[in-house]
């Protein structure tokens, strides 16, 4: 990832910001510029919304041959996330083991270490989901 990128994703990557539109109401993440409803005339009409981060599990599945950067935590719970604003969201569930995980169950977002590139390279930090 180049560093530009990087800067320009950091407010959906940690801080779950979406975006609002003005004419019908409806909510984006990650933030769009134009509303894909409205189409041209919500141009210059989309705000900045500050997610929750508490949803509930919508739907999710349980990791046991995944990448090779996340072979420590197999298995890993992955879910959609039904946040309370309504938008839906991949992440993974921490903190709890995967037969205490159920559709409809109550979680909050949670920041956390993602990955790590090579022994001491950079470390990426996200959001991830823990039960409330």
């Amino acid at each position: 990832m180049v560093v530009p990128r990087h800067w320009r994703e950091r407010e959906h990557r940690y801080r779950l910001v979406a975006t609002k539109c003005k004419i019908c109401g409806r909510i984006y993440f990650p933030p769009r510029s134009v509303c894909p409803n409205c189409g041209r005339k919500s141009i210059g009409n989309m705000e900045k919304l500050q997610l929750s981060g508490n949803g509930t599990v919508y739907t999710y599945t349980i990791v046991h041959s995944g990448m090779n950067a996340f072979k420590l935590q197999k298995p890993y719970i992955l879910a959609i996330i039904e946040l309370e604003e309504g938008p839906r969201v991949t992440g993974q569930i921490v903190d709890a083991e995967p037969n205490e995980v159920y559709i409809g169950m109550p979680v909050r977002m949670v920041f956390r270490r993602i990955r790590q590139e090579g022994a001491s390279g950079i470390i990426h930090y996200g959001y991830k989901f823990a039960p409330r």
